[in-house]
């Protein structure tokens, strides 16, 4: 059996810094994250069976960034950490789309069993998930592509490419965007490397060149078309 995949968001790194301690020792993947921002770019190209999230984040909240994540149809159970007690803050958190609510401080023992309790819940369509745009399919599992039906052979960096735009359909990626998702952060995002890789993704996946499923956002970045 796959250990539980856990994306912890939590800016205080004392907690943070026990908590991915703990589960880790308790045999669970864990990635984590200080911010909602963080949390988009590793939400871009990687999947999860569950969120630990803090409401006050610096930033954009944990309210905020799961009512947008519950928009865009993402149904990953979120378990809300806060240091917020009133039944109004949990009232709040729960109808924007939260599965469950802990209160800081609080026992390791009930986080980790709050953790087991939602994920014998996430639902089950999530294991393997497919991407899929018109008739072009992307195993996020296995990193497999196919378009038609027909099997299209990936590079890694090409795979994480397509997952990022695939996972962002109908919105403009930027070039800084793909550089964090795709290459490290010391990348130089003024070099034409992202555009090769670009164009010979287009050439693996689209039928017609002259209509490429990946449009151009001009001085911006890319776009994968939702038709």
């Amino acid at each position: 059996m796959q250990p539980l995949r856990l994306l912890l968001v939590e800016d205080e790194e004392r907690l943070a810094g026990n908590l991915r301690q703990g589960l880790t020792e308790e045999g669970i993947a864990l990635d984590w994250v200080k911010s909602a921002e963080e949390a988009e770019q590793i939400l871009a190209r990687k999947t999860y069976d569950l969120m630990v999230l803090d409401i006050g984040l610096p930033g954009k909240s944990g309210v905020d960034f799961l009512r947008e994540r519950r928009a865009r149809a993402d149904v990953t159970p979120v378990l809300f950490l806060t240091a917020r007690s009133s039944v109004e803050d949990r009232v709040i958190g729960l109808d924007s789309g939260g599965d469950d609510y802990l209160v800081k401080p609080f026992a390791f023992a009930e986080l980790l069993a709050r953790i087991h309790a939602l994920s014998r819940r996430r639902p089950a369509a999530q294991t393997p998930p497919i991407l899929k745009v018109g008739d072009l399919e992307f195993d996020t599992v296995k990193r497999r592509a196919r378009r038609a039906g027909k099997a299209i052979a990936l590079s890694p960096k090409e795979a994480m490419l397509l997952e990022l735009l695939m996972r962002r359909t109908g919105e403009t990626v930027t070039r800084d965007m793909i550089a964090e998702s795709v290459w490290d952060s010391d990348y130089n995002v003024f070099t034409n490397l992202i555009e090769v890789f670009v164009n010979r993704l287009r050439q693996k996946i689209d039928t017609d060149p002259k209509n490429s499923m990946i449009a151009t956002v001009r001085g911006v970045g890319y776009m994968m078309r939702a038709e």
